[in-house]
């Protein structure tokens, strides 16, 4: 495996936890928004990753035919959870119902900070790897001065 491959499939998840961070930050920055433009509360969202080849070129092809576990991470999407929202009593709420409740965001603020702690470990994985396959090309180009 070539270490341009190996770099590119360590910015591959680098890419892709740097938009589960941005959702999960928006879950936590909405967690108390009760309006928003489709109507309604703010609903929770979430990143889904797929395992994609690796590259297009035929020798790339050619290569991932006898090395099927080569994968890239790709966001394939970013899905609206359907969970109903939690009812809170609040009467002095400009967005009450007649019977005093509220329509919260069913967003748990600690559920998303454990989410976005793995999401930064996993970036933090990501990034070293990266770097030590760097420090690896070096090392290589250096053997070669000699």
């Amino acid at each position: 495996m070539s270490f341009l491959k190996s770099m590119n499939i360590s910015a591959s998840g680098l890419s892709a936890e740097r938009v589960r961070m941005n959702v999960i930050s928006s879950n936590i920055a909405n967690a108390q928004t009760t309006r928003t433009p489709e109507g309604g509360p703010y609903k929770r969202k979430d990143v889904v990753f797929t395992a994609r080849n690796s590259g297009l070129a035929f020798e790339d092809l050619m290569k991932q035919a006898f090395d099927p576990n080569l994968k890239e991470v790709k966001v394939d999407e970013i899905v609206t959870d359907q969970k109903e929202a939690k009812m809170v009593y609040n009467p002095q709420h400009p967005d009450a119902n007649n019977e005093g409740f509220v329509a919260m965001p069913n967003i748990s603020v600690m559920e998303e900070m454990v989410n976005l702690i793995s999401s930064t470990r996993n970036f933090e994985a990501n990034a070293t790897a990266f770097n030590e396959t760097k420090s690896m090309a070096q090392t290589a180009l250096n053997i070669g001065k000699v």
